[in-house]
């Protein structure tokens, strides 16, 4: 074992499937620039950088998987997606399914997401829950470094499209550029327990779709994933001093969800919350409490989501977020029913 960033380990799983699989290239704005260790070591047929126009760039992603490559594509950040919306809704995701598995688009959309920094609501969004939304899109959502290696190898593995989604405030080099431009007088409220941890000298694929138990309480059950995580666990340890259990259950991916864990440990507990920095309308909270229902459970059960655009002023948009102090009065308050 070794200690890596979670942007060192995404970069180091990243290199062993590009050296260990010739068809895996990666390629996207700046990426000469970005991805300049791999650049070096396999050169401009392998790290391509892309001009400013995801729509052209994922199209061509789209493309080249179905030719048999594996691309790994940069948007830089989620919000940019909608730019390349057609290509990713209307024609990686439904390949597969049109084809009856003939044809397959192998490739995996990188983006980072999530606010914290002061950027508004354009540049800031979570959005795995609009894209969890379209047959055929795998989305996972890694909060440590482990995960995320493990989760970027079986995604670049995986034989449909997937969207590797990487919290800005987990990730070294974002919170570098975050930091930048006049910034420099902005603090992050930056989960330390995410951003280093142990990870494998090689990397195995990590099974998409599988939960992870974070920390374990008879209470109540805590559901999220990325940054949520690690604000669930900062919360519960002040929970744990008023006397309330909670049980954290990471769900990694949105798209698959556990449903089996989210079933198993709801029952246990007999309450819900579930932490989401996507929007709280038609999202990944209210397909939670889907499951549950459909499954015979009828806990108790609250949300703690983004409601609206996130403002540009970085006062308003911290409580906006769902952070630690709106995680523990949700808490207290199911504590209580």
């Amino acid at each position: 074992m070794r200690t890596l960033t979670y942007a060192e380990a995404i970069e180091d799983a990243l290199a062993q499937a590009m050296a260990g699989d010739d068809r895996v290239l990666t390629f996207g704005e700046d990426a000469h620039g970005l991805r300049m260790n791999l650049y070096a070591r396999f050169g401009d047929a392998r790290v391509r950088p892309a001009p400013i126009s995801e729509a052209a760039f994922v199209g061509a992603a789209v493309g080249a998987a179905m030719a048999g490559l594996r691309p790994v594509v940069e948007v830089m950040m989620a919000d940019f997606l909608a730019v390349a919306a057609d290509a990713v809704v209307n024609h990686a995701a439904k390949i597969d399914g049109f084809s009856g598995g003939r044809w397959t688009a192998p490739l995996v959309l990188r983006c980072g997401c999530g606010g914290g920094y002061g950027d508004g609501g354009q540049h800031q969004q979570a959005l795995w829950g609009w894209f969890a939304h379209i047959p055929g899109l795998k989305v996972v959502v890694p909060s440590t470094p482990a995960d995320a290696g493990g989760l970027l190898t079986a995604a670049i593995e995986d034989d449909g499209p997937v969207i590797f989604m990487e919290h800005k405030l987990l990730a070294d080099d974002w919170l570098e550029y975050l930091g930048s431009g006049g910034r420099d007088t902005v603090s992050y409220d930056v989960p330390a327990a995410g951003r280093c941890g142990e990870v494998p000298d090689r990397w195995c694929a990590m099974p998409i779709g599988e939960a992870a138990v974070r920390r374990t309480g008879d209470d109540v059950l805590i559901v999220g994933v990325g940054v949520a995580i690690h604000r669930a666990i900062e919360a519960a340890d002040t929970l744990d001093e008023r006397g309330i259990g909670a049980t954290i259950l990471d769900l990694r991916s949105v798209a698959p969800i556990d449903r089996a864990a989210l079933v198993d440990h709801a029952r246990r507990t007999g309450r819900i919350l579930v932490v989401d920095e996507d929007y709280r309308d038609f999202g990944l909270s209210g397909e939670v409490g889907a499951v549950l229902l459909e499954s015979g459970l009828t806990p108790a059960f609250a949300r703690v989501c983004v409601d609206d655009t996130l403002p540009y002023a970085h006062d308003a948009e911290l409580r906006s977020l769902p952070n630690v102090r709106r995680i523990i009065d949700a808490v207290t308050r199911l504590a209580a029913s």
